[in-house]
């Protein structure tokens, strides 16, 4: 919907009215029908009709005579009432235009702060379940096996005896990973389990086969146990 239709009806009417000079249906010097006869044309009280000859005789269009009636004073001047509407129309639809993006803008800004406030909301979850348990932390190395392969395919937790609580990766955190994180070089494994847990990420992440890292976390156990 354009700015003239959302005008008032004798504005519209004014310029169609100066529309209707300017091509030449309407010639200067010309009286007009009666404010009647043009309410029936157009539709619409004679007051309407009143309230748009107003406008066109503010600007020396017409001529309003009391008594006598509408006469066309000048086609110039009806160009320039043309013009200067499709001025304003302009400006109308530029302002609406920046309206509609500041309204933009202001829902842009507002998802930041929720996606924001979520992120805050994450890493204090994270906090907090790192300081509630005993927990190590192990670094991916750039070269591991291990990398590009989900936490489920990889069956960590049966592989190592430990469980990831958090993977913190560059400036991020990712708060407890289901299975189907992905682990990538760089990473930091955030894990909980017992103490000898950390010797087996560690071998399981630079490439020990999983049976191996088992067996050895087995004797450690044993040999703690002695």
């Amino acid at each position: 919907m354009n700015s003239l239709e959302l005008s008032p009806q004798y504005l519209r009417i004014a310029l169609d009215i100066a529309e209707r000079i300017v091509k030449g249906d309407l010639c200067a010097g010309q009286r007009l029908s009666g404010r009647s006869l043009f309410a029936s044309e157009y539709g619409v009280s004679p007051e309407t009709i009143r309230r748009a000859l107003k406008l066109l005789a503010d600007m020396k269009v017409v001529d309003i005579k009391d008594k006598s009636g509408v006469y066309i004073l000048s086609v110039d001047n009806a160009r320039r009432y043309l013009k200067n509407f499709d001025g304003w129309n302009e400006q109308i639809a530029l302002r609406r235009k920046l309206k509609q993006l500041l309204q933009a803008q202001n829902d842009l800004n507002r998802q930041i702060v929720e996606l924001y406030s979520e992120i805050i909301k994450s890493q204090d979850a994270v906090s907090a379940a790192v300081k509630s348990l005993p927990n190590y932390e192990a670094r991916v190395p750039a070269d591991s096996p291990r990398i590009g392969k989900s936490v489920g395919t990889l069956r960590f937790w049966q592989s190592t005896g430990a469980t990831i609580v958090a993977i913190k990766r560059g400036h991020g955190v990712i708060a407890s990973p289901g299975p189907y994180a992905e682990l990538y070089g760089g990473d930091v494994i955030v894990f909980v389990g017992d103490a000898s847990t950390v010797s087996s990420v560690e071998r399981f992440l630079n490439g020990a086969p999983a049976e191996s890292v088992q067996q050895t976390k087995a004797q450690e156990e044993s040999d703690d146990s002695i």
